[in-house]
């Protein structure tokens, strides 16, 4: 049985980070896709197809931990896979954003070859959860973009071993997740990635 209180809490705190996200231009058209816990084995997910700059309500659903809806006729996105796997991965992970801005686009097509983008000496690092320093580095791993999620949902799970600490990574000409213990936690990470990109992207202009 689902809260419904609860759900509606969280389905209101994923629209009011729709219009947020959008009014920034960071997820054009319907692009990106936005989650949030309910219990350790539902979550709440925009329904594939949204425009998130004018979510409500009804269009959310519950999800399970396998991906599947629960007593919804709504498709859930394509990468639900990637949310259900960040939220078994991380106990504490109380909210998911993915988001298609210019600067993680291109700055992820700029890195090639390269399996993570790399930030470090900013202040603004230390708006990630558990950073105390701008002496820090925050390594960015690097996904190739692909239509197979339960592979790249693998994928991601094997890299999650491997770098416990991170804050959100990038899929490939394709766009930006990060997550925090709870929303509000979660859109401050989104805020300090976007600036962090768009400072690289201007220190790769003034280097040329």
């Amino acid at each position: 049985m689902i809260d419904t209180p609860l759900f509606q809490r969280v389905a209101d705190e994923i629209a009011d980070a729709g219009r947020f996200l959008y009014s920034r231009g960071w997820v054009p058209a319907t692009s990106g896709n936005f989650s949030g816990r309910l219990d350790d084995q539902h979550y709440a997910l925009t329904a594939s197809g949204r425009h998130k700059g004018e979510l409500q309500r009804k269009d959310i659903l519950v999800v399970d931990r396998n991906g599947d809806p629960v007593d919804s006729q709504l498709r859930p996105s394509a990468e639900t896979l990637l949310h259900t796997t960040l939220y078994q991965h991380f106990p504490e992970c109380g909210a998911v954003l993915h988001t298609h801005s210019v600067n993680a686009t291109v700055l992820s097509k700029l890195a090639g070859d390269a399996d993570e983008i790399i930030l470090e000496d900013y202040e603004v690092l230390k708006a990630f959860q558990g950073n105390t320093t701008h002496d820090t580095v925050e390594r960015i791993p690097l996904f190739p973009n692909t239509q197979d999620m339960v592979q790249l949902g693998k994928d991601l799970a094997q890299r999650l071993e491997q770098q416990p600490n991170i804050h959100g990574f990038l899929i490939q000409g394709h766009g930006l997740y990060t997550w925090g213990r709870d929303m509000n936690e979660t859109r401050r990470h989104i805020e300090a990635f976007e600036f962090l990109f768009e400072c690289d992207m201007e220190m790769r202009r003034c280097s040329r």
